[in-house]
């Protein structure tokens, strides 16, 4: 199961973030992601020429909330050249900005807010991503513990069912080894932390990053194998 470093804190881009992407890089994550707020572009086309450098996937996660500036984001996501992008509802806006959408994860369900809930029942999920997988998205980006209509893992499990193959990313509010073992049983293939690493609260027993970033990549190599 795939561990997604995201440089982010309370659903923005930490400050330092280019200097911590040095950090995790050098500590062995090997996909890293950040948000589209929080800092300025030239910081963003750094942490991606050092993520391409160390030949891990880099990913950018759209929070945005109106069309316009949904679409903004997913214009810079192209131009920064990212492996992957994350978020937002719309395939069409994203098949008219990006070169093909095998690298796109649109947030299926009723994301709102900041930071962002996601309404939506089960069986929405599933539909929602059925219609991303016959756009040509590669997979969905599920807030399956930010849910407020439905249980996470059941969302989880509408998803894996409707996916037909597709990459199924969990993003939000994952803190603990428990949470990411359930994932693991319930059929995600990658899950995102940034605030429960730079805050501590996954391993609150260590007091730095580095200790966080073990214990993390330690949950993700022991996750079980989905079992359809």
């Amino acid at each position: 199961m795939d561990f997604i470093m995201m440089l982010t804190r309370n659903d923005r881009t930490v400050d330092d973030a280019d200097e911590v992407v040095d950090q995790v890089i050098a500590w062995g994550v090997k996909h890293i992601g950040f948000k589209d707020i929080g800092v300025p572009v030239p910081v963003m086309k750094s942490l991606v020429r050092k993520i391409r450098a160390a030949g891990a996937t880099s990913f950018l996660e759209v929070v945005s909330t109106t069309p316009e500036a949904v679409l903004t984001s997913l214009s810079a996501g192209k131009e920064l050249g990212v492996d992957c992008i994350l978020g937002g509802t719309s395939t069409g806006a994203a098949r008219k900005i990006l070169d093909g959408l095998s690298g796109y994860f649109p947030f299926p369900g009723l994301p709102v807010g900041h930071p962002t809930k996601l309404g939506g029942t089960p069986d929405l999920v599933a539909e929602h991503c059925r219609a991303a997988r016959a756009a040509g998205c590669g997979g969905v980006d599920l807030l399956a513990y930010r849910a407020t209509d439905a249980d996470p893992l059941d969302l989880v499990r509408a998803a894996r069912g409707a996916l037909n193959g597709g990459r199924l990313i969990i993003a939000g509010s994952v803190k603990s080894t428990e949470q990411i073992h359930a994932l693991a049983k319930a059929g995600a293939d990658a899950f995102t932390i940034g605030s429960a690493a730079f805050d501590g609260s996954f391993s609150p027993s260590k007091g730095s990053l580095r200790g966080q970033i073990a214990d993390i990549l330690d949950a993700s190599r022991s996750a079980p194998k989905f079992v359809a």
